[in-house]
C-alpha cells in the first residue's frame, strides 16, 4: 500500500503540495487526476523517493521511500519526460536497470521485442518519441515490479501501441498483483483500467474512492416536466423540453424518486469518469473564452 500522510512540498514562495493525504490499496490500479498544475506529478515524485518531503510522510508498505534502495528496488517508474544516458542503447540500459533492480526478467526481456519491435544497438537518444516511450515500457516492465508508477504513460504512443501497453500492464496486475499508479488527461482510458481514482486540485486531494462509488453515487437524470422535489443537483441544463440534471444520489434513489413525481419522460444514466471530473471541479462553469484571430 502507497500511503502519503499530510504532504507539503514548496518550491520558494510556491506551495506545490499542501498537506495532501493519498492512499493507493495494495493491488488497485488508481489513476490520479487533476487540472494542469495540481501537483500530481510532484507527488509521484515524492512516491517514487526523487523528492525529499518539506513535511509529512510517504510510505511504501509502511516503509518511507526516500533514501531507501530497498524499497526502490520494487518500484518501476515511467515519468512523462523519459531520460537516458546520452549514447545508450536498450542493450546497455538493460545491464544498468540489472545492476539496480534485484527481479530484472531477462527471459521477458527478450519476449517484449517481439512487441516493440526496437533496434538493439540503436542510440536511444535517436528514437523518436514514441519508440522512447516503448523502450521505458520494454525496461521497467522486466523489473519486474510490485508498484509500478506511471505519468501520462502513453503519451506519444499511436492507438495501436497505447492498447498493447495498457494490455501489458494489466495482464502484470492479474498475473503478479502488481499495484499501480497511472496519472493522465486521457480520462477516457483511464476509465477503462482504473478501479480507484483521487482527483486533485490546488496541492490538495478533494476526492477519492473508488470508481464504482464515484459513478454510483452522482448520476445524470433527463427529464422532462418538472424535476423532482429535494435533489441535490450539481448541474442544470435545458435543451427545449429536455431537462438534463446532474444529481447525488444512486441510480436507484433517482429512478424511485422520479417515478413517485409521475414525470411524463425521464432516464438515469451513469456518468464518465470525464464528467466526473468536470462536475467535482465545478469546471463545467467556466467559460470557454472564444478569440477570434
Amino acid at each position: 500500500m502507497i500511503q502519503v500522510t499530510d504532504l507539503t512540498k514548496r518550491f520558494g514562495s510556491f506551495t506545490a503540495l499542501d498537506t495532501l493525504n493519498m492512499t493507493v490499496p495494495q493491488g488497485a490500479v488508481y489513476g490520479l487526476v487533476g487540472p494542469n498544475g495540481a501537483g500530481k506529478s510532484t507527488v509521484i515524485r515524492h512516491i517514487t523517493g526523487i523528492y525529499r518531503p518539506d513535511s509529512g510522510t510517504v510510505t511504501v508498505d509502511g516503509e518511507k521511500v526516500y533514501e531507501n534502495p530497498k524499497i526502490k528496488g520494487r518500484i518501476g517508474y515511467i515519468p512523462d519526460d523519459i531520460f537516458y544516458f546520452p549514447s545508450a542503447t536498450l542493450e546497455e540500459m538493460r545491464k544498468f536497470y540489472k545492476g539496480i533492480y534485484p527481479h530484472f526478467d531477462d527471459a521477458l526481456f527478450e519476449k517484449l521485442y517481439d512487441v516493440f519491435e526496437l533496434p538493439k544497438k540503436g542510440q536511444l537518444r535517436r528514437f523518436s518519441k514514441g519508440m522512447q516511450k516503448q523502450a521505458a515500457f520494454h525496461l521497467t516492465l522486466c523489473t519486474r515490479p510490485d508498484y509500478l508508477i506511471l505519468d501520462e504513460p502513453v503519451d506519444g504512443l499511436d492507438p495501436v501501441m497505447r492498447r498493447q501497453v495498457m494490455s501489458l500492464v494489466m495482464s502484470d496486475v492479474a498475473q503478479q498483483g502488481t499495484t499501480v499508479l497511472i496519472s493522465s488527461h486521457n480520462l477516457r482510458e483511464l476509465e477503462d483500467v482504473c478501479d480507484h481514482v483521487g482527483i486533485m486540485d490546488g496541492g490538495k486531494m478533494l476526492l477519492e474512492r473508488s470508481l464504482a462509488d464515484m459513478q454510483g453515487n452522482t448520476v445524470k437524470l433527463q427529464l422532462s416536466g418538472e424535476a423532482p422535489e429535494g435533489l441535490e443537483i450539481l448541474h442544470k441544463s435545458v435543451s427545449g423540453r429536455l431537462t438534463t440534471l446532474i444529481v447525488r444520489g444512486t441510480a436507484e434513489e433517482i429512478t424511485a424518486r422520479a417515478q413517485a413525481a409521475n414525470l411524463p419522460y425521464f432516464d438515469v444514466l451513469p456518468l464518465s469518469l470525464e464528467e466526473i471530473f468536470i462536475y467535482e471541479l465545478g469546471g463545467i462553469n467556466e467559460k470557454v473564452k472564444d478569440i477570434l484571430l
